[in-house]
């Protein structure tokens, strides 16, 4: 088992591939599949597994999140650099640093449900469902693009992939049946509050 003195080494290590692979994904892969690479919510629940499967401590496990998507950003425009020829200035550019914030306070909510996620408590189910409720939130703000003739039918299998990955994630990280039907339950209403938080801040 990795121990919480090695958090210093897996969190930028992680982030480096998170960032670099997200833009390999968006690059090569085709849609539906490549549009998982433009998440928010995969970020956030990729801040959730670090801190959910690395048994760390608290502390260790919420500020490896942090720091796994802060290094996320500059990494991914990195990628941008070097596969299609982007401006290396796009690293430390206003939009990285504001992306760079959105990592803070993602890592910090995430993290710590991944830690409350495998922790016996009152919260666990709550926590198990956030990885859900985040994918569920981009679903429907991807679903509010149906209809519309510059997208297609395409908003429509991306949400359902959102949708079905929710649930696997469910599946994935709460322990029994009865749990992981508290914790689908948990993600509707989660991401109902998590679809207005990202409609307020203007996402999708």
């Amino acid at each position: 088992m990795v121990t919480g003195r090695h958090v210093a080494v897996a969190a930028p290590v992680g982030g480096f591939l998170l960032g670099f692979l997200d833009f390999v994904w968006i690059r090569f892969v085709p849609f539906p599949l490549g549009g998982l690479g433009n998440s928010l919510a995969v970020w956030a629940v990729a801040a959730f597994l670090f801190a959910y499967v690395g048994r760390w401590g608290r502390w260790s496990s919420v500020l490896g999140a942090v720091l796994l998507l802060v290094v996320a950003v500059p990494s991914y425009y990195l990628a941008a650099a070097l596969i299609q020829g982007d401006d290396l200035a796009n690293l430390v550019n206003l939009v990285a640093f504001t992306w760079m914030a959105f990592g803070v306070v993602a890592g910090i909510v995430f993290g710590a449900a991944g830690v409350a996620a495998r922790t016996p408590g009152r919260w666990r189910s709550a926590a198990a469902a956030m990885p859900a409720g985040v994918m569920f939130a981009e679903a429907a703000l991807v679903a509010r693009r149906i209809g519309d003739p510059a997208h297609g039918d395409d908003p429509l299998w991306a949400a359902l992939l959102d949708v079905v990955l929710g649930v696997l994630l469910v599946v994935l990280v709460a322990p029994a049946r009865r749990p992981r039907l508290r914790a689908l339950l948990l993600a509707v209403p989660l991401g109902a509050v998590g679809f207005a938080l990202l409609s307020l801040a203007r996402f999708g």
